[in-house]
């Protein structure tokens, strides 16, 4: 069963989460010959869904959240629905795509598997991908680092291991399976960054266990170092695809 972790915090992740580069949507769309129907699940928000709409037929878009989904985007030929990765209302061999960007950790993979191969079309495309700590400079990294390992870790769920991994221990059993790394790139102030920071799981659990906010401890040598100015952040994003046999 997938865990909910950002109901509480719908809004705010909404507006402050990054978007993917168009270099991987080429990727997929270079990898996926059909175009009836994509499935996006753990949509969030619908940041997925809205870039896939325009090269699909149709979209259909799960989460767990109602409240993530009334932040959702809205276009005529999206539909959402709050429904599990595992199990879901939609019937066989419907799908040329299946997406799941930064959600993977959060559900049961072995049944999401099953469930995506079940409701995908025979050599559908199947792809997963989510991102790491980003990264600013030289300076502000170490700082941001150590807000992930030492404030903040011990609040993580165990989940987000296979994040720092890269899902080396999720098994991916689908056929011609490939691994690519984008890159996302933006310009934040530093307020911007540090709203980013408090859509962390981790950061919610600290305030719930703990009682205070822990950007506190490092919001202004944080924004010392980060300056007036905009800076670049670099989110570094991993993507695995496969495809789908039967």
């Amino acid at each position: 069963m997938a865990l909910d972790r950002f109901s509480s915090h719908a809004a705010q992740y909404a507006q402050f989460r990054i978007s993917y580069p168009p270099a991987l949507y080429e990727f997929l769309l270079s990898i996926t010959p059909g175009r009836t129907a994509a499935w996006d699940c753990g949509t969030g928000n619908g940041q997925v869904a809205a870039d896939l709409a325009p090269h699909f037929g149709r979209v259909e878009a799960t989460d767990i959240s109602e409240k993530q989904l009334t932040q959702a985007v809205e276009q005529p030929n999206i539909h959402y629905h709050v429904s599990g990765a595992e199990h879901t209302p939609f019937a066989a061999d419907t799908f040329d795509l299946v997406t799941v960007a930064q959600a993977l950790h959060w559900f049961d993979a072995a049944a999401f598997h099953q469930e995506a191969a079940r409701v995908a079309k025979p050599g559908a495309t199947i792809a997963e991908w989510g991102y790491g700590l980003v990264k600013v400079n030289a300076q502000i990294d170490p700082l941001i680092q150590h807000f992930y390992t030492d404030i903040v870790g011990p609040y993580w769920d165990e989940n987000r291991r296979h994040i720092d991994d890269e899902f080396a221990r999720i098994p991916f059993p689908f056929a011609e399976a490939q691994h690519r790394r984008f890159e996302e790139r933006q310009h934040w102030d530093a307020e911007r960054f540090l709203r980013y920071l408090q859509t962390w799981s981790s950061v919610q659990h600290y305030q719930q266990a703990v009682g205070e906010e822990p950007l506190r401890q490092i919001e202004q040598p944080l924004r010392e170092l980060w300056g007036a100015e905009k800076r670049e952040v670099c989110f570094p994003i991993f993507l695995r695809t496969g495809k789908i046999s039967k």
